[in-house]
């Protein structure tokens, strides 16, 4: 697991810090075409949708991801931003300004979590994260503002955490994965749940002025911190230190039980049992 984003905050933040260039696009999958192309052929409307008028600003990331990975063939017939995606792990949307609204105007997603592409597409920031408690009163102003504001040369990144028994990028739906959580055995939490991490992007798109926000999603089962006690401790103050608005959020409460088994058993029990 690269990143440690439980290290960071216990609650809802919007977290946006500025990076590097060199650091947009991090890579660590051989061929995410292989993975990507199979979803695209059997599931298109789950993994790809765009609106009308959006061709020109796809171009301009197919062209981004070009210079940041260097020239490489374009199969004919895909919509650039699709063809963009094929060369990078990351899901890739493309927000738009439109009727005085950032709206959804394209987006790739072959490792949604718990939405699908179809059912997204058209929707502004406030639509998008209306499944967020208090995420209107507490952020949309602000989260607007970044996006008014956001120039060329200003990359930003954040990033966020759940517990999933499911250890597969592709999860649409929520409803057959939390139907398994009964079948789960306390003594193999460890393994049966996985810590899912999303690294997030915001970028500029300098000619035509949308902005594209990528999401990296990484994998590890819960059992990978045994071997390091201060990713394990840290974890374990993120789970426990979780405000309400967030676990109910991320239904943690579906995963309690199973949680405070691998950490008892990890070595990381605490007083409060979790």
């Amino acid at each position: 697991m690269r990143h440690l984003p439980w290290e960071e905050a216990a609650d809802f933040q919007i977290g946006l810090k500025p990076i590097a260039l060199a650091d947009w696009l991090e890579g660590g999958e051989a061929d995410a075409a292989v993975r990507k192309d199979a979803l695209f052929a059997r599931h298109l409307g789950l993994v790809w949708a765009e609106a009308e008028g959006s061709r020109q600003a796809q171009e301009e990331v197919l062209e981004m991801v070009g210079a940041a990975l260097g020239p490489a063939p374009v199969p004919a017939g895909l919509p650039p931003l699709y063809a963009a995606s094929r060369r990078v792990p990351d899901d890739l949307c493309l927000m738009e300004k439109r009727d005085s609204q950032w709206r959804l105007t394209a987006l790739s997603l072959s490792a949604g979590s718990f939405f699908t592409a179809e059912e997204v597409i058209g929707r502004s920031l406030a639509e998008l994260h209306d499944p967020v408690t208090g995420f209107g009163e507490r952020f949309l102003v602000r989260v607007q503002r970044i996006f008014d504001g956001l120039r060329p040369e200003l990359l930003l990144e954040r990033r966020n955490w759940t517990v999933l028994n499911s250890d597969a990028l592709h999860t649409p739906s929520s409803a057959p994965i939390r139907a398994r959580i009964g079948e789960i055995d306390a003594t193999t939490a460890g393994r049966a749940l996985n810590l899912r991490v999303e690294r997030q992007t915001l970028r500029r798109l300098p000619r035509t002025g949308g902005v594209l926000f990528t999401i990296r999603v990484w994998l590890a089962p819960l059992d990978s911190l045994r071997g390091d006690p201060v990713r394990l401790a840290g974890f374990a103050r993120a789970w426990r230190s979780a405000t309400p608005q967030l676990r109910a959020y991320k239904r943690f409460e579906l995963y309690d039980d199973l949680v405070a088994s691998f950490l008892r058993d990890a070595g990381a029990g605490g007083a409060s049992g979790l």
